[in-house]
C-alpha cells in the first residue's frame, strides 16, 4: 500500500490506533472454527461493524478513507460466504483461503501504513 498517513490530531490518532488493533486478528478463522464458511468469516463481519463505528468517529479524516477500504475489502467476502454452512470441499476451501488471504494482505498494508504514521511501528504483538 503506497502512501503515508500522519494523524492530524489526537482523535485521528486514536481512530488509527483502534483500526490497527481491529485489523490484528480479523482475517482468519478463530481456533474454535466449526469448518463452515459462515463461521470462517465471522471475524470479518465483526470487523465491518467496528469499521462503521470507527468511520463515525473519524469522519472527514484520512483514517476514514482507510476504514472505507477495509470495509469494502471485508464486505464482499462476507456477502459471498456468510450464511454458507455447506461443508467445504478442497476447491471451495482453496477459494475461501484465497479470499481471506487477499483480505489479509490488504489489512497488513493498512496496518503498516497506520503503524508508520502513528509512530508505533516498532511495536510487535
Amino acid at each position: 500500500m503506497a502512501g503515508q498517513w500522519v494523524p492530524r490530531d489526537h482523535e485521528e490518532l486514536t481512530a488509527g490506533w483502534r483500526l490497527w488493533l481491529e485489523l490484528g486478528s480479523s482475517a482468519w478463522p478463530r481456533p474454535g472454527w466449526d469448518g463452515s464458511p459462515d463461521e470462517a468469516v465471522r471475524g470479518l463481519r465483526e470487523l465491518v461493524g467496528a469499521c462503521d463505528e470507527i468511520a463515525s468517529a473519524a469522519a472527514g479524516t484520512e483514517v476514514a478513507a482507510l476504514v472505507r477500504s477495509m470495509h469494502l475489502a471485508a464486505s464482499w467476502i462476507c456477502e459471498l460466504w456468510s450464511g454458507d454452512t455447506t461443508p467445504l470441499d478442497d476447491e471451495r476451501m482453496a477459494l475461501l483461503h484465497s479470499d481471506l488471504a487477499g483480505f489479509a494482505d490488504h489489512a497488513l498494508g493498512v496496518r503498516t501504513l497506520l503503524a508508520e504514521g502513528g509512530g508505533w511501528a516498532s511495536l510487535t504483538f
